[in-house]
């Protein structure tokens, strides 16, 4: 049926459009795909090969939030894809798991081959860096949702670990010691507020330096959330670790007690590391207070690794040679399965 006499087109949803936009992406999203991969990529279901009774599977799911308004803003959709990925690659790492394969959705007001090509870029990119297979999803026209223009991207992962490799939390003591791990910036939080500063309050614009900086608001607020999977399973190779925290939504005052046994808590020294100019112009511009920014957005670490003493200086050069910038930003004392900011 041609889309002159389509019902459906005349409504608003065009299926051209959209089957268009997946038969392109086809041979990019066989590329992620492992030989554990079964069948071919289309099918109702997709299929994927048990990783054995010795392995716990992990799951998570999670969307990109108003990051995406920003990419809207700037008309740059090729790295919100990767976010989703690395950031649902974190949140199941901290268990100690490895990805498998990753399913997405993508909603919309009104399929933009452009916009879905540049989405599915970054969604194919980021699973071949973290050697998950993107297996399906769903995309999803609803011009009566979504406004003309705006899309939302979600996302959920399948991982394994290793029943004995499982890293709970458990038996976190006192005495531990907290490292944290360089972020990217935003990564995919906070953004409501930082939009609200940078955008309304500060009248900035895409284009325009931001400040501290000598990049551009939009290259600032469209970093891509960064993956710690590689240099994690390094270390995990090396030593053991004790816990870890993916510091998102709800900072660090919501996500360390997460990981932590209810008879402790984790102290962090603010003064240990300096957060990047982004931190401080939102917090500076829009009067937000110290306490807001650190459990709203991350402050520059992404990741929080917790070790025993013994194992800390080995776990520093451990993270150094894989490339990272380690900072040792505090302890686990006795306490009440808080997280405690000097």
């Amino acid at each position: 049926m041609s889309k002159a006499h389509s019902a459906y087109g005349a409504s608003g949803v065009d299926i051209d459009a959209k089957m268009t936009a997946l038969a392109r992406a086809k041979r990019q999203i066989a590329k992620t795909h492992s030989s554990n991969v079964v069948g071919s990529f289309g099918s109702f279901g997709s299929l994927f090969k048990s990783p054995g009774k010795d392995h716990l599977l992990v799951s998570s799911m999670d969307g990109v939030g108003t990051k995406l308004k920003v990419a809207v803003r700037a008309g740059r959709h090729n790295t919100v894809g990767q976010d989703i990925v690395n950031h649902c690659v974190n949140d199941i790492l901290v268990q100690g798991a490895y990805p498998l394969f990753f399913l997405d959705y993508i909603g919309l007001g009104k399929i933009s081959q452009h916009v879905m090509a540049q989405v599915i870029e970054g969604l194919c990119k980021a699973c071949q860096e973290n050697n998950c297979a993107l297996i399906g999803g769903e995309t999803a026209e609803l011009p009566d949702l979504y406004p003309q223009g705006e899309y939302d991207l979600v996302g959920t992962i399948i991982g394994a670990v290793e029943k004995k490799k499982l890293i709970t939390g458990k038996d976190i003591r006192a005495g531990d010691v907290l490292i944290g791990l360089p972020s990217s910036g935003l990564h995919t939080n906070g953004y409501s507020l930082a939009r609200a500063v940078i955008f309304r309050k500060a009248q900035l614009e895409c284009d325009d330096e931001f400040p501290g900086t000598k990049q551009s608001v939009a290259d600032v607020l469209l970093a891509v959330h960064r993956s710690y999977l590689k240099p994690i399973r390094t270390l995990m190779k090396k030593t053991t670790i004790r816990g870890l925290a993916h510091i998102t939504g709800g900072g660090f005052y919501d996500n360390l007690p997460r990981v932590l046994p209810k008879n402790v808590n984790a102290v962090v020294d603010r003064a240990a590391w300096t957060p990047s100019p982004v931190f401080q112009f939102i917090e500076d511009a829009g009067n937000v207070s110290a306490d807001e920014m650190y459990r709203v957005f991350n402050m520059g670490i992404g990741m929080v690794v917790i070790v025993r003493p013994a194992d800390k200086t080995k776990a520093l050069s451990t993270l150094r040679a894989a490339g990272e910038s380690p900072v040792v930003i505090g302890e686990i004392e006795n306490g009440k399965g808080k997280a405690v900011l000097h």
